[in-house]
């Protein structure tokens, strides 16, 4: 099952604080990205974070966002202070984005 676009949309609105917040379609689901780094994603109507010290900190629920996938933690709050202080939280735990090939 593909996440809806009214999902997305609410999960947008949790992070609508943060700045530089971008949504990537994909296949059907979505990446988030945070500052160009990327931090989740929501597959199958369901937000899930990278597992960091900082996210796995605060959350425990652990799901694979699709077969063959590293676990991530599901983000399971409608308190739009919490979800973005833990983004923020995450942000200097992310690996730097992958520097991108030139094209020939």
């Amino acid at each position: 099952m593909a996440t809806t676009n009214e999902y997305a949309d609410y999960v947008m609105s949790l992070l609508s604080q943060l700045e530089d917040i971008m949504l990537r379609k994909m296949m059907g689901e979505y990446l988030l990205y945070y500052k160009g780094k990327l931090f989740g994603g929501i597959y199958d109507n369901r937000f899930l974070v990278k597992i960091t010290p900082h996210s796995s900190s605060v959350l425990d629920r652990e799901e694979i966002p699709y077969e063959g996938a590293k676990p991530m933690l599901m983000v399971e709050s409608e308190d739009m202070e919490f979800v973005n202080g833990l983004v923020e939280g995450m942000y200097d735990e992310l690996p730097e984005p992958k520097p991108k090939k030139k094209k020939s």
